[in-house]
């Protein structure tokens, strides 16, 4: 499934005016806005299912500034189980604790339990959908999502196997970790907190490139421990998001980060 959506730094997603990804305002992520529910649409999908989906979403999410859900098809279609298209848009969204600058996704050919749902059971997916989307990370969000233990974690058991460490030392956390993006860069910073008591810096500078559709590959990564350059073997480190993703662009420019793709969800 080839997505649809590019980022359009002349346009907003949510209102549509004029206003660029630097001035505060929302940069909209599709070619163009979401288009208006047609005329003799659904019924449902617009008094009783995009309604129900939007308290659904909002119900997972820590916080969202702004939030939009749009179901598309005929009553006779939804009453059926088959949507044949979903589209949501969501501005300032925590979802555990990671922020997400905005995110629009599409989703087509989705099958539900509609007819169970309407006697009080709980909605599910049938089968499993492609849903294409476009994220924007900013790299204020970001770092704010390195706070969450989620990614924090992550990150402490991704990297510090690769660090010149003894094998006691494995265990440590990163502490104070910082991103900046730059055009084509990614550089982090942090602290490694010794047993003792004494404070490590560590400096990783890195490039990232899609290696295949589910790949990212570190592209002339340093890295740097207490002002010393380090060999490392993150030299062709791939990162595999799994079978279910495919990655087809990645953009890191100053201060933001783009990744657009999709996602197989399964029920």
């Amino acid at each position: 499934m080839k997505l649809f959506m590019t980022v359009d730094r002349n346009s907003l997603l949510f209102d549509n005016r004029a206003g660029a990804a630097g001035s505060g305002e929302t940069a909209n992520l599709g070619e163009e806005p979401l288009p208006q529910p047609p005329s003799q649409g659904s019924r449902i999908a617009s008094a009783v299912l995009s309604p129900a989906v939007q308290l659904l979403l909002r119900s997972q999410v820590e916080q969202v500034d702004e939030l939009k859900v749009k179901i598309e098809g005929s009553d006779r279609q939804i009453f059926s189980g088959a949507i044949p298209k979903v589209t949501a848009a969501a501005r300032g969204a925590v979802y555990k604790g990671l922020h997400l600058t905005e995110v629009a996704i599409e989703g087509c050919g989705i099958r539900i339990n509609l007819g169970q749902a309407l006697k009080g059971k709980p909605l599910r997916l049938l089968e499993s959908v492609p849903v294409a989307g476009v994220l924007r990370l900013s790299q204020a969000d970001l770092n704010a999502s390195l706070k969450a233990p989620l990614l924090a974690d992550a990150l402490s058991e991704f990297l510090l196997p690769m660090l010149p460490l003894t094998d006691r030392e494995l265990s440590l956390k990163l502490q104070n970790s910082h991103l900046k993006i730059e055009a084509g860069l990614l550089t982090l910073s942090a602290t490694i907190l010794r047993s003792g008591g004494t404070q490590i810096p560590l400096v990783l500078r890195t490039g990232l490139r899609i290696a295949s559709g589910r790949e990212l590959v570190f592209e002339a990564p340093e890295i740097e421990v207490d002002g010393e350059l380090k060999s490392s073997d993150f030299n062709d480190f791939k990162i595999d998001f799994g079978p279910e993703v495919e990655i087809e662009e990645l953009i890191l420019s100053p201060g933001e980060m783009v990744c657009r793709g999709s996602i197989r969800v399964l029920p």
